[in-house]
């Protein structure tokens, strides 16, 4: 028995390091909802069944080695533990798995089932049922992502525990500052923007924070609530995705707050949403939460938002970029590779006033126009909201511009859709130089996905020089739109990961433009 339990030893180290990476796709996959981690699973069977462990079925089950039958377990999962491990050095992830309490406690009770089948196996222990014991043992490893999944059902009553209890924090610190200015910020696309440049333009006057990063899950708001405001924090931007109905209004129900910013209602998560009337529902569940003296600054360009009928009588205030009756309206837009400069009239006082910005795109003056006009109702001075606009730098992974070596990175790596992706375009066309575009396409998109990255490839004919397609299967859409355009198929490049684009770009000379447009996270590596 004592050999037995010694054998077992490589094969939970072996389980430990195999078990990060249904660990990081459940993560991935939001732990699960709408069975998205599931799903993912039947997309990929290859790299969830892939494994050499298989074969220790084989060794159990039809060969005559009884006898050395716990030296060849221990030595197979010695050499698996060892090749898992040199091929995890070598693996670069985009989003690594991040050991959060959820995760770690996902482990202690794998381990915790594990540990119980073990008990059961010592207390009945027969030398003839050997190499049952290792068949249990190693379907535990090999199966190992369904474990995952399992478990993390079993954690749920836990997990919601775990979750009320930061709520109540949350809404406890809340009502302690009765003082506290809330904005909320939706929309199909922009909000991150949005919400990091209303944030720089506030911080001209006040003391103000808003949530980190994409931080837009009630996990997320809870996390910036109990650990980041303060007495000193003046304002609190709350930015708040969905996926669907009604998970916006739980997050405005919980922040209360008395502005609603809805950016665009676009195509985003259509296969979540199903239609672009549900995601309108739900995005409008933020400004139909907002209380009577509260202010919504909405998109006049956004028809969606024109023709939707309101069902509270909060104040609504109106930007655009077409349409000089919006209270906040943007005009005489000038573009280089160096940034922007536009007007601004503003309705109530008549006065226009020119402001100047580092960003690219056309998009970004729309998304500045949401700050400007949150900044005028928190009473900043003209030249206090143009100070706040020039202050406001490029967003991580949102048409940044960078040096790297000799050539420039157009980097928009953020999760394309396709008003952005068609931005991202327009920009790379300004450019003076070769334009080479770097992309997977776009995802989410439901049944109109093959039109949209088919439209967006036949637009890439009109502006690129040269086209890295990241993953073929997935491509497939804008490579048909290419051939229509009749675009040089010497220049255009398939490769499996995004990574793999970095080493071609040292072929590049000085003067070349790279948009990377959209890094799929890991899950849709082919």
């Amino acid at each position: 028995m004592f050999y037995f339990i010694l054998s077992l030893i490589p094969g939970f180290l072996y389980l430990f390091f195999k078990t990060k990476k249904p660990c990081q796709m459940l993560q991935q996959n939001w732990y699960n909802d709408a069975n998205r981690y599931l799903k993912w699973i039947l997309c990929n069977l290859l790299t969830v069944f892939g494994y050499f462990d298989f074969f220790i079925f084989f060794v159990i089950l039809f060969s005559d080695f009884s006898t050395y039958l716990v030296w060849c377990f221990a030595i197979f999962y010695i050499v698996m533990l060892l090749i898992f491990y040199a091929h995890s050095l070598k693996e670069q992830n985009k989003k690594p798995l991040v050991f959060t309490s959820r995760i770690k406690r996902l482990y202690i009770n794998m381990y915790l089932i594990l540990f119980i089948i073990l008990i059961i196996m010592l207390v009945t222990f027969n030398y003839d049922y050997l190499a049952i014991y290792y068949l249990i043992f190693g379907l535990f490893i090999y199966f190992n992502w369904f474990v995952v999944s399992f478990i993390n059902f079993l954690n749920k009553p836990i997990e919601k525990m775990v979750f009320n209890y930061y709520k109540n924090c949350a809404s406890k610190k809340l009502d302690s500052l009765p003082e506290l200015k809330k904005i909320g910020i939706t929309g199909s696309y922009g909000k991150t923007s949005v919400k990091n440049m209303v944030n720089e333009v506030l911080k001209v006057k006040y003391n103000s924070y808003a949530t980190d990063k994409s931080y837009n899950t009630m996990n997320g708001l809870m996390l910036t609530v109990n650990n980041k405001l303060n007495n000193y924090t003046d304002i609190f931007i709350a930015e708040m995705g969905a996926f669907h109905k009604g998970e916006i209004k739980q997050k405005a129900d919980f922040i209360k707050p008395q502005y609603g910013i809805l950016t665009v209602i676009g195509e985003a998560h259509l296969e979540d949403f199903k239609t672009r009337e549900n995601i309108r529902d739900t995005k409008f569940e933020l400004i139909e939460s907002l209380p009577k003296n509260g202010i919504a600054i909405l998109n006049k360009d956004d028809e969606y938002q024109v023709k939707y009928k309101l069902k509270n009588k909060c104040k609504v205030l109106w930007i655009s970029l077409n349409d000089s009756s919006a209270d906040f309206y943007a005009s005489d837009i000038k573009m280089n590779n160096s940034g922007m400069s536009f007007k601004v009239t503003f309705k109530d006082v008549k006065k226009t006033v020119t402001f100047k910005t580092k960003l690219l795109g056309i998009h970004n003056v729309s998304n500045i126009l949401f700050a400007i006009a949150i900044g005028y109702l928190f009473n900043l001075s003209f030249d206090e909201l143009k100070l706040g606009v020039k202050n406001i730098r490029s967003i991580e992974h949102r048409l940044e511009l960078k040096k790297w070596n000799n050539i420039y990175l157009i980097d928009d790596a953020y999760n394309s859709n396709p008003v952005g992706s068609s931005m991202a375009l327009d920009v790379l066309n300004l450019m003076p130089g070769k334009k080479v575009i770097v992309t997977p396409g776009m995802i989410e998109l439901g049944d109109k996905q093959y039109i949209y990255n088919k439209e967006f490839g036949k637009k890439i004919a009109k502006v690129c020089d040269e086209v890295i397609l990241v993953g073929e299967m997935q491509t497939k859409p804008i490579m048909d739109g290419l051939m229509e355009e009749k675009f040089d198929n010497d220049k255009i490049y398939v490769i499996n990961d995004i990574k793999d684009a970095f080493k071609m770009f040292n072929k590049y000379s000085k003067n070349t433009y790279i948009l990377l447009e959209n890094d799929l996270p890991d899950i849709f590596n082919e």
